[in-house]
């Protein structure tokens, strides 16, 4: 017997989703700003603002890199940068920086988040929406530690890759063989293929920001919102002055 309930709800998820996103969206950004991964889905601006999107290739080059994509409509690329770098981005000169579902991805977190802040301008905010881990894939993954974030800044994260890759394939397949494990993890990473290497819930994610907001050197910011919206949360950093 169809459970209509459980229909509608998978139905309308999304679009409270976005309007989740929107309505946030609404109350922090202003001016000008940049938009990092949006591909297919880019962000619902508030009226009046203005923003580039910033992605690793070429619009035509993603659609060859992501082929599942092919028949969608994707945003066109303004400027062709490694999100998590943005180094052909000037320091404080923009107002704003949004991602949806790109921090999960990022190999040094704290890398990443120190270019978004630095990028944006005193006052200016960072944007972002992030997987909380209980309510996707990867729910049956460890939450990834403070410790082990920090350790993948300081040492690189080449040293963690590999297990990465191995705790997604364990934690979000259906393989169990240890061979068919192994060969799976060889595929992916012959790909480089971008899958979540840290995931959070909200408390080990507010732990992380706490952390960073004490460490030395780190650009000083504040938490101006923290929200749970559907299987994800919704964070808005602002850049001290």
């Amino acid at each position: 017997m169809l459970d209509l309930r459980r229909i509608a709800k998978k139905l309308v998820t999304p679009f409270r989703q976005y309007l989740g996103r929107l309505t946030v969206a609404d109350r922090h950004l202003r001016g000008a700003g940049l938009e990092i991964g949006a591909l297919q889905d880019p962000m619902p601006m508030p009226k009046g603002t203005r923003v580039r999107y910033v992605d690793i290739a070429p619009t035509e080059q993603l659609r060859a890199m992501y082929p599942a994509k092919t028949r969608r409509w994707l945003v066109d690329v303004d400027v062709v940068d490694d999100g998590e770098k943005l180094a052909t981005v000037a320091d404080d000169s923009q107002d704003f920086v949004a991602s949806n579902h790109f921090f999960e991805h990022a190999e040094d977190p704290i890398g990443a988040l120190r270019n978004m802040l630095r990028v944006v301008r005193p006052g200016g905010v960072v944007y972002m929406s992030v997987p909380d881990k209980r309510l996707t894939f990867d729910h049956a993954r460890p939450a990834t530690t403070v410790e082990h974030v920090v350790r993948d800044h300081e040492d690189g994260p080449e040293g963690s890759r590999h297990g990465h890759y191995e705790e997604v394939v364990k934690h979000t397949s259906t393989l169990t063989e240890p061979a068919a494990i192994a060969a799976r993890v060889a595929e992916l990473e012959a790909q480089d293929f971008r899958i979540h290497f840290h995931c959070w819930s909200q408390t080990e994610f507010l732990e992380l920001l706490c952390a960073l907001q004490r460490r030395p050197g780190f650009p000083p910011f504040d938490v101006a919102e923290f929200v749970a919206n559907q299987c994800e949360m919704i964070v808005v950093l602002r850049k001290r002055s």
